[in-house]
């Protein structure tokens, strides 16, 4: 029977890269695992053929070879792979459980149980016996103002996290009670299962790894050591922080199991929208609106920062739209030098009601002026027609 491509069952291209056939084979390896299959006796042979397929193509010699000859290049002396141990066709072909350690991460010889760790342990649950179990890490939402994000301050946060139980300290075992060697791994830690042609460790299901037993749970945490609690803490929270910015709160996760340490708080913040102000980076921006008087004679007007009042010098004939600078008036940067500025750009106002004295006033100006004859935006029509 011919043997099946070794690029198809993967599911891989033959161009692929190094890191997509890794991958294919990864995807490949744990579908098709024993441990994932047990008594399929089909799964186990394409997850050796899976296996064999990746031992050629990550090596760029054999995988030329393959690319150039077929499987005829490891198919007797003629064929250029020689059919040596490590190559389909020679009769020593690696076991398949041997690539597997390699691409994921396990460390040790076949059925060692050395608890290597990676994702190895993490997808089938290897790993050393009586080893500490690190709390989880959480995170917290936290909104604040943009005044609050522009000079720092300090909250006070309740949550809600798995603690160590007051009753047992943590230890999972009722007062007065302890903890026995584990009858099914008898204090190792690690059982050995077989799937087939492969034999493999993983954590013991009744101690959970640690090689003792409770011989009388807590009532209160029922064996695990922790319970869940609601707790408060301060919040320390710098200024010139952002929407996305993360706090780092060490210790103040989940707490540990079995001696582990406890995970650390990330506190990740969003900065609310302002009704005046938006901001750019260590920037602020603001629109104002002046008096269209203001914008012709010139002036001073206060202006609104976040930090208080601040003076704005208003030269004689503004445009409506022209942005002026406050030196120093925006966000402090978390990264130290100095602080950003304020952008205020002005819009003039025209006014839309007058009083009979102000018309008069205004009509004056406008003959003076000589626009009480013609609209001035005769001649700028003037001016375009060369361009129609």
């Amino acid at each position: 029977m011919a043997k099946e491509d070794y690029y198809e069952l993967l599911g891989a291209q033959k161009g692929a890269t190094e890191e997509e056939l890794k991958k294919a084979y990864r995807k490949k390896a744990v579908q098709f695992h024993p441990d994932k299959n047990p008594g399929n006796k089909e799964a186990e042979e394409t997850f050796k053929k899976v296996s064999e397929a990746y031992e050629v193509l990550k090596d760029p010699e054999k995988r030329a070879a393959y690319d150039r000859y077929g499987h005829a290049a490891f198919q007797g002396p003629g064929g250029g792979g020689g059919g040596g141990r490590g190559q389909p066709g020679g009769g020593g072909f690696h076991d398949p459980f041997d690539i597997f350690r390699e691409v994921f991460g396990q460390q040790g010889g076949r059925g060692g149980g050395a608890g290597g760790g990676g994702i190895f342990d993490e997808m089938f649950g290897g790993g050393g016996g009586g080893a500490d179990r690190d709390g989880s890490d959480l995170r917290y939402d936290l909104e604040i103002t943009l005044e609050e994000a522009a000079r720092g301050v300090e909250k006070e946060i309740s949550f809600r996290k798995a603690m160590t139980c007051e009753r047992c300290t943590g230890t999972g075992a009722e007062p007065g009670s302890k903890r026995v060697t584990c009858p099914t791994c008898r204090g190792a830690g690690q059982i050995r299962r077989s799937g087939g042609i492969i034999t493999f460790t993983q954590a013991c299901p009744t101690c959970s790894g640690t090689g003792q037993k409770i011989e009388k749970p807590c009532t209160a945490c029922r064996g695990e050591g922790r319970t869940p609690q609601t707790t408060k803490i301060n919040v320390r929270i710098p200024a010139g922080v952002e929407t996305g910015s993360r706090l780092r709160s060490t210790g103040n996760g989940e707490a540990g199991t079995a001696g582990g340490s406890a995970g650390d708080l990330y506190i990740v913040l969003s900065v609310k929208e302002h009704e005046l102000f938006e901001r750019q980076g260590d920037a602020l921006f603001c629109e104002i609106p002046i008096k269209f008087t203001l914008a012709t004679l010139g002036g001073s007007i206060e202006v609104p920062t976040l930090f208080g009042k601040g003076s704005l010098k208003i030269p004689a004939g503004t445009a409506s739209g022209t942005t002026f600078r406050l030196r120093e008036k925006g966000m402090p940067s978390l990264r130290g030098g100095r602080q950003g500025d304020q952008l205020v750009r002005v819009q003039v106002e025209v006014p839309t009601s007058l009083s009979s004295d102000q018309r008069k006033l205004l009509e004056e100006f406008a003959r003076v002026s000589g626009d009480a004859a013609e609209p001035t935006s005769k001649s700028f029509f003037e001016k375009a027609k060369k361009f129609f």
